[in-house]
């Protein structure tokens, strides 16, 4: 198959970034001066607040990168008070805006402060100073005339390590070039790079699958992992992370391996990197996919791999589409049994507002 065109925009999954939310303005120390009206008393403003800088999901972004370049957000400054007991205008908040499914944590403290998961979902993570009060606030009866104003607070400074794991309702994993980027191009509209060598796949990519009923959900494309993926090894586990989100892993193994390894050997060591990353990935429901049906000696190799893991597996071709309706509907059936995405309210239909 001819190689699909890939983006040359990169995958920035982690960043670091310092929120700087805006200063008070000063208050201001002033007195009434008008024509005919002796000791018109102090007339100072307050000052404005300083702007406060915010985090907000937005659903059309899937990558950090456009904060990568920029490390330090600043929010406006608020303007000092005026005469006439005239306030300060406020600082304008800064909205930075990430893909949904980002973790923010504090990056001195290591707290999490939000997982971001929804569209439009969003949290202050520095606070902008409050404006200082002008001297109208400190007359009093024994000080008729006060030259006393107070100066605009400092706003919030704070670093931020922001991780995004993306949402996704399944997770093809496997083995590099098993067919998991020709599988997601043959059931959505997404279109991964393919080609016939390992790792042609360096970023997750994500495609919505739609099926008959106003059904859909959304399937991710994890690059390919090795032995010791968990520990760095090839692609690393760098992107082992956005499996984490998935409700449903669809393990992919090539029925019919070119370098001749025994794909139930191929299917345990994968198996072995999940657990060895994180209990919890490794405990999720699992559909095992073999792939490459079309190939000679195919039939022969799936009776011995469903022999050696003695659990079900799907026969599909990804590229003739041999048992491609099947899976599907063994998925579908699958994530809604998990609970969240029933007939009438697919997750992906929640999640996407489509």
């Amino acid at each position: 198959m001819a190689d699909q065109p890939s983006s040359k925009v990169a995958f920035v999954d982690e960043v670091d970034i310092v929120a700087v939310a805006g200063k008070g303005g000063d208050g201001c120390v002033s007195f009434r001066r008008e024509k005919y009206i002796p000791r018109g008393g102090p007339d100072g403003g307050d000052g404005g607040h300083g702007g406060s800088v915010y985090l907000l999901a937005d659903k059309s972004l899937n990558t950090l990168r456009h904060l990568a370049g920029k490390h330090h957000w600043r929010a406006g400054n608020g303007r000092a008070g005026q005469g006439k007991n005239r306030h300060g205008r406020s600082g304008k908040d800064l909205h930075v805006r990430v893909p949904p499914g980002t973790m923010i944590r504090d990056a001195e403290y290591g707290t999490l402060l939000k997982d971001l998961t929804a569209h439009e979902q969003s949290i202050c993570v520095a606070e902008g100073g409050k404006g200082g009060r002008g001297n109208t606030h400190f007359k009093t009866a024994t000080n008729q005339a006060p030259r006393r104003s107070e100066p605009g607070e400092m706003g919030r400074q704070r670093t931020l390590h922001l991780e995004l794991k993306l949402i996704a309702d399944a997770g093809l994993v496997g083995k590099p070039n098993v067919g998991k980027s020709t599988l997601l191009s043959r059931v959505s509209a997404a279109r991964p790079k393919i080609a016939a060598y390992p790792f042609t796949t360096l970023n997750p990519c994500l495609g919505i699958v739609e099926l008959s009923g106003h059904r859909r959900f959304v399937l991710a494309d994890i690059p390919g992992l090795i032995d010791g993926a968990h520990a760095g090894a090839g692609l690393g586990d760098a992107f082992l992370r956005h499996i984490e989100r998935t409700r449903l892993v669809v393990h992919m193994v090539d029925i019919c391996p070119l370098d001749g390894s025994d794909p139930a050997a191929d299917y345990r060591a994968i198996r072995r990197e999940l657990e060895l990353h994180s209990p919890a990935l490794a405990a999720k429901a699992e559909i095992i996919v073999a792939n490459k049906m079309d190939l000679a000696g195919s039939e022969k190799n799936l009776w011995a791999f469903r022999k050696a893991v003695g659990v079900e597996v799907l026969a599909i071709s990804a590229v003739t589409g041999k048992g491609l309706d099947g899976l599907l509907r063994r998925m579908w059936k699958a994530l809604a049994e998990l609970g969240e995405a029933g007939e009438d309210q697919p997750a992906a239909a929640a999640r996407t507002g489509r």
